[in-house]
């Protein structure tokens, strides 16, 4: 077997589909490729409908509070983009210790070419062009690859690229994760690393490839390392089957990669920099083990044919992470095909690979509908690496998702060219499109669910805030957090021009440790308790000293309290006004409080203390 048996390059459908016998082209294949195109548009389309019939108003509603999130960083990067501004940190929220933006999700990859759109139209309509665009360029691309590169028969392109784009996993993702859903990058990453493994112009090849590289990092970086990770594994698996012709490939692979790396440490050397050395940068974030459940594999997931509410919330973290829940039928197929196509040594790579990529995601210990085992997992060995330690053990399920598409592509390429007759090869096509039926309708996607966003006060959106703010901040009680961030939509809606106090977003705990969300100080626990309870504290003269001096650690110029946002509102304002030692006044629908006097420099901690009683 040569190299180039492994990645056939550029596979050409039979003569007789591609040209008449006057040589002149025929443009089916060309049809079919518009049809297959504008086929995953309309499904991405008719996923997020609710969202885009309801752009003003309409909220991801499993989305918790990631799409204020996410809204404010495109948001965001449209405002550094237009003032010329460092886009890698913002003091906009968490002021005045800011947010060192290449240490969050931000996707500047997507927020920079598209800031005319979050200007002119804002980031909401940003947000539904990354998700839906996501969902159809990433089917796309990998319909590209699959159809050019990888099998002959553009059936088995599209239904391998199907799946890649619309898995269980990437719609999950789908309700709050754009960088797990505008994956289109890494096929062609794949693409230009089979290139180079066939050693075909390798510096040319590893110049483009490192472009590539730089490209996902500024789309996500997570999605890179899972990726690279399955890469690796399925490179390891193809070694150890064929290691003389993996030998062959490695000095022209090696070296392409090499070249790519170059360039790509060349392009983003200063965001990474900034990302793990910047100002509120951190080492990485501890989130505990979180593996997959293996029932999980086999459930159907919420917002598929077969599932329900019910299907995956016990075997699954929260709507956004619902990592496997492939289905059972479909689980069943690709273990049947494992064993059918094993002599084929590609697929046996892809299937030994796919299975350790899922392996991987059950975590330190297997869980077994929900009971503990004391099986343990490849994840032992990974949980403290660092890059590794960041991220959910349970998303290197997501690897899965490519290898399952493109071994759908390989077996249905296979049933249609048969080298049997050709009445009993329709047969073989007829009984493999049942079982394909059979195994992926119960996991298609349904649309996403959409409610209705709470309204932003008039206090913020009719500019009364500018009567308050100087060059200081904005405190919302409660302070936005990774629970409750409407205040970042606000400030959207307000043009970003004042910076808040607290918000959401990855930073760095007291210990230099990545945490989600500011670091509380004492009046941030005091009011979130109040928020949370209704119960008004006994103040004491401590209290009211910690809330003077964070205020001005927040450089305060107003407090601000929302009319009827909070079912609390009344215990919050009998807080606010014992410890400012001040009754707030009402403006349009929220309750002020003025507290530049309090925060002035001027102003020492005794004398402002004692003007509150």
């Amino acid at each position: 077997m040569s190299a180039a048996t492994l990645v056939p390059t550029g596979v050409e459908p039979p003569a007789a589909d591609r040209s008449d016998r006057s040589g002149r082209r025929v443009p089916w294949p060309r049809v079919a490729d518009a049809a297959v195109v504008a086929f995953f548009g309309l499904a991405a389309f008719l996923i997020y409908r609710p969202l885009w019939m309801n752009l003003s108003g309409g909220y991801l509603q499993n989305s918790a509070q990631d799409q204020n999130m996410w809204e404010w960083f495109f948001a965001v990067t449209a405002h550094s983009v237009l003032n010329f501004e460092n886009p890698f940190h913002s003091t906009l929220q968490n002021f005045p210790d800011g947010v060192n933006l290449m240490a969050n999700t931000v996707m500047f990859g997507v927020g920079v070419p598209l800031t005319p759109v979050t200007v002119v139209f804002g980031p909401t309509v940003t947000w539904a062009i990354a998700l839906t665009g996501g969902l159809a360029g990433t089917a796309a691309a990998w319909y590209w690859v699959l159809s050019r590169h990888l099998v002959g028969t553009r059936t088995g392109a599209a239904i391998g690229a199907a799946f890649t784009g619309f898995a269980p996993p990437i719609i999950s993702h789908g309700n709050a994760h754009p960088n797990f859903v505008a994956l289109f990058v890494l096929p062609f990453i794949v693409l230009w690393l089979l290139k180079l493994a066939r050693g075909e112009r390798v510096v040319r090849n590893g110049v483009i490839l490192g472009l590539l590289v730089s490209y996902q990092i500024l789309l996500g970086e997570e999605a890179l390392l899972i990726a690279a990770t399955t890469l690796g594994v399925f490179g390891l698996a193809y070694a150890v089957m064929r290691p003389e012709q993996a030998l062959s490939m490695a000095r022209p692979l090696g070296k392409g990669v090499a070249v790519g790396a170059g360039v790509s440490v060349a392009l983003v050397a200063v965001p990474l920099w900034w990302q793990f050395f910047g100002p509120q940068s951190y080492p990485g974030i501890e989130h505990g083990l979180r593996g997959n459940d293996v029932a999980a594999f086999t459930a159907f997931a919420t917002e598929s044919v077969a599932g329900n509410e019910d299907s995956a919330a016990g075997l699954s973290m929260n709507r956004t992470e619902e990592n496997a829940f492939f289905g059972w039928p479909l689980v069943t197929l690709m273990l049947v095909l494992t064993v059918v196509m094993w002599r084929d040594v590609v697929s046996r790579a892809l299937a030994v690979t796919m299975l350790a990529m899922a392996w991987l995601s059950m975590g330190a210990l297997l869980i077994v509908n929900g009971e503990g085992t004391s099986v343990p997992g490849p994840w032992m060995l990974l949980f403290d690496v660092p890059l590794f330690d960041s991220v959910l053990e349970s998303r290197f399920a997501l690897g899965c998702v490519p290898l399952v598409g493109v071994l759908l592509a390989r077996a249905t390429e296979k049933v249609l060219r048969l080298p049997v007759r050709q009445d009993w090869r329709q047969a073989a096509a007829i009984v493999w499109f049942s079982v394909l039926t059979f195994a992926l309708l119960p996991i298609a996607p349904t649309e996403l669910v959409v409610g209705e966003r709470g309204t932003t006060p008039a206090f913020f959106t009719a500019g009364e805030w500018r009567r308050y703010v100087d060059d200081g901040s904005v405190v919302v009680v409660p302070l936005p957090n990774p629970s409750d961030a409407d205040a970042l939509h606000w400030q959207v809606k307000s043009g970003m021009e004042f910076p808040l106090a607290g918000g959401y977003f990855v930073g760095p705990d007291g210990e230099g440790d990545g945490r989600y969300g500011p670091e509380y100080r004492p009046t941030t626990y005091l009011l979130q308790q109040v928020h949370e309870t209704g119960q008004v504290p006994e103040i004491t003269d401590d209290d009211r000293e910690h809330a003077l001096d964070d205020l001005r650690h927040w450089r305060a110029d107003v407090v601000v309290l929302p009319i009827g946002d909070s079912e609390h509102q009344v215990p919050l304002r009998e807080t606010l006004e014992a410890l400012l030692g001040r009754p707030g006044e009402v403006q349009r629908d929220v309750w002020v409080w003025d507290v530049r006097s309090l925060t002035a420099p001027a102003v020492t901690s005794a004398e402002a203390v004692s003007s509150t009683r």
